[in-house]
């Protein structure tokens, strides 16, 4: 009977969710102009986890002000209001639902049916990389820290005693009765195919926090390719983007220094990360060698 209850909720709090967002693409159509709106590409940004994915939907969210663009509110196109993982037909149908203008976010792998939607031309995806070594100090803190009710929770804190155990395990990957975690090359193998999509617009978490307002102009020209037309003055919309960032305000946010790796890494992880990543470093530009 519980469960029904809880079921329940969720399907009306995202019953309730499609309601606001015909109400947000009504309040946009009026704002703009509805031939605007139907002329606006569709904003899709995606991420590996603990990426910089938080950061980048803000950025985009903050599209509304300067443009016909709406925010439905609803979570990952991979995951469902309970945060359970979805179906790829489910993801694909909820892909296919969207509208121009429309942003959304997800965690979705470098492979069909993904590619197909994600580089038609009415769309404007955006693919956030970060360091590896930080995104894996990042995995293991949000794993241990601040959600409890992950899926490595419990053998990072019940088999492994220190940072640098863990780290071990997130480089190597955890194959064991009830934990399984695939290895850092394997998990960049299934997203760095983005990469090579020329549709498919790059950036950086790095170049978010160091370089931001740049990387906001590329996004910005990126979407003028993509269908967008300016309406505001380009330092208007650059200056509206950059007011949109607010990291502290990720439910997710821990620190999110580049860099911040260099504090918890040892000897041991170094060496280790270099034999399982082979060269990715080197294929994502963040290292010229393995001389680090």
């Amino acid at each position: 009977m519980k469960i029904n209850v809880v079921d329940d909720y969720f399907s009306a709090k995202h019953s309730a969710k499609i309601v606001r967002w015909r109400l947000r693409r009504f309040v946009a159509a009026m704002k703009w102009g509805n031939g605007k709106l139907k002329q606006a590409p569709i904003i899709f940004g995606n991420a590996m986890p603990k990426s910089g994915s938080h950061l980048l939907t803000q950025v985009l969210h903050g599209l509304t002000s300067i443009g016909p663009f709406v925010d439905p509110g609803f979570p990952p196109v991979n995951r469902t209001e309970q945060n359970r993982p979805r179906s790829p037909d489910d993801i694909l149908k909820d892909l296919q639902r969207m509208l121009p203008g429309d942003i959304r976010y997800g965690y979705l792998h470098a492979r069909e049916p993904y590619i197909s939607v994600l580089t038609q031309p009415n769309w404007a995806t955006i693919f956030i990389t970060r360091d590896p070594r930080d995104m894996l100090v990042s995995h293991v803190f949000y794993a241990t820290e601040m959600n409890v009710s992950h899926g490595m929770h419990r053998y990072y804190m019940d088999q492994l005693t220190n940072m640098e155990e863990r780290l071990n395990a997130a480089i190597e990957g955890v194959k064991e009765t009830g934990f399984e975690l695939a290895s850092v090359k394997e998990r960049y193998d299934s997203y760095i195919d983005w990469l090579n999509r020329p549709e498919i617009l790059p950036i950086r978490f790095e170049d978010l926090i160091l370089d931001r307002k740049n990387t906001i102009e590329r996004i910005l020209n990126y979407l003028q390719r993509r269908g967008f037309t300016h309406i505001l003055d380009i330092s208007e919309e650059i200056s509206a983007l950059e007011s949109s960032i607010k990291p502290g305000k990720s439910g997710t946010f821990r620190k999110g220094q580049p860099g911040n790796w260099k504090e918890y890494f040892t000897d041991g992880n170094k060496k280790r990360f270099k034999e399982v990543a082979e060269d990715l470093l080197i294929c994502l530009g963040y290292e010229k060698d393995n001389d680090w």
